[in-house]
C-alpha cells in the first residue's frame, strides 16, 4: 500500500496543489483525469520530490517500508530512497541524445544504484526486449521515432525496479499511429501488477485498464471511483463537464 497525505504545493505564493489525499494498493492502476492546470502534473512530480510540496506525507508500507513527511524537509538520503522506489516516465521522454537506447536504460541502476555495468546491461537488454525495442539496443534517440522513445523511457524506469510506475500524459507528444504502442506496453505492465499512477486524457485506456479514476480540478481531487462508475454516473458537476468536453474532441 502506498498512502498519500495533505500534498501541498505552492509556486510564487499560489496554491496549486490544496492537501491532496490518495491511497493506492499494490497491483493497482489509478489514471488521474483533470483539465489543463488542474495540478495532475505537479502532484506526480511530487510523488517523486522532482517537485518539492510544502507538507504532505508518502508512506510506502512494503518492505522496505519508507516514510517521506515534506513538512520535516527531508534530506538527500530520504530523496534518493523515495527515488528508488518510483520510477518516473515523462511526456517529453528526456533521454541522454548522446547515448544509446541501452545505455540510457542502463545509466539509472550504474549511475544512481551503484551497480555493476555487465550486471545491469542482460537486464537492460531483456527490459528493450520486453517494450518491443530488442532489435534498437544500439540506436541513438535521434534514429528512432517518439513512439520508440516513449519506451526506452518506460524500459529506463523499469530499470530501477520501481515499487511505483508514474506516467506523466506519456502519448500527448506523440503523433497519433504511434499512440497505440506506447498505450499497448503500459497495458502489458498493468496485466503483469505493476502499481501505477498515470496522468492522462485517454479515456479508452482508463476504461480499460484503471482500477481507479481520479478527476482533479483547481489542485484539489473532486471525484474518483472505479472507471464505470465514475464515466457512466459521475455525481459531481465539474466532472461532467469535464467528460463532455474530452468526449466531444
Amino acid at each position: 500500500m502506498i498512502t498519500i497525505r495533505n500534498i501541498r504545493k505552492t509556486f510564487d505564493g499560489n496554491d496549486v496543489l490544496h492537501g491532496i489525499d490518495l491511497n493506492v494498493a499494490k497491483g493497482q492502476v489509478v489514471v488521474v483525469l483533470g483539465p489543463s492546470g488542474s495540478g495532475k502534473t505537479t502532484f506526480l512530480r511530487c510523488l517523486n520530490a522532482l517537485e518539492m510540496p510544502e507538507q504532505g506525507v508518502i508512506e510506502f508500507t512494503q518492505t522496505p517500508a519508507l516514510k517521506i513527511d515534506f513538512a520535516a524537509r527531508p534530506g538527500k538520503a530520504d530523496i534518493l530512497a523515495l527515488r528508488r522506489k518510483s520510477g518516473m516516465v515523462f511526456q517529453q521522454y528526456n533521454l541522454f541524445p548522446h547515448k544509446t537506447a541501452l545505455e540510457n536504460v542502463m545509466e539509472g541502476p550504474v549511475a544512481v544504484q551503484g551497480r555493476s555495468p555487465a550486471e545491469v546491461r542482460e537486464e537492460a537488454i531483456r527490459l528493450l526486449q520486453k517494450v518491443g525495442l530488442g532489435n534498437k539496443t544500439d540506436l541513438y534517440p535521434f534514429q528512432l521515432s517518439g513512439g520508440q522513445q516513449q519506451r526506452v523511457g518506460i524500459a529506463r524506469a523499469l530499470a530501477i525496479q520501481p515499487e511505483l510506475m508514474l506516467f506523466d500524459e506519456p502519448t500527448s507528444a506523440l503523433d497519433p499511429e504511434l499512440v497505440q504502442d506506447v498505450l499497448d506496453t503500459m497495458k502489458e505492465l498493468a496485466g503483469e501488477g505493476r502499481t501505477m499512477i498515470v496522468v492522462t486524457h485517454e479515456i479508452k485506456f482508463a476504461m480499460e485498464v484503471a482500477d481507479v479514476v481520479v478527476v482533479m480540478d483547481g489542485g484539489v481531487i473532486v471525484e474518483q471511483g472505479a472507471p464505470q462508475d465514475l464515466f457512466d454516473n459521475p455525481q459531481h458537476e465539474r466532472t461532467r463537464s469535464f467528460l463532455q468536453q474530452i468526449r466531444a474532441k
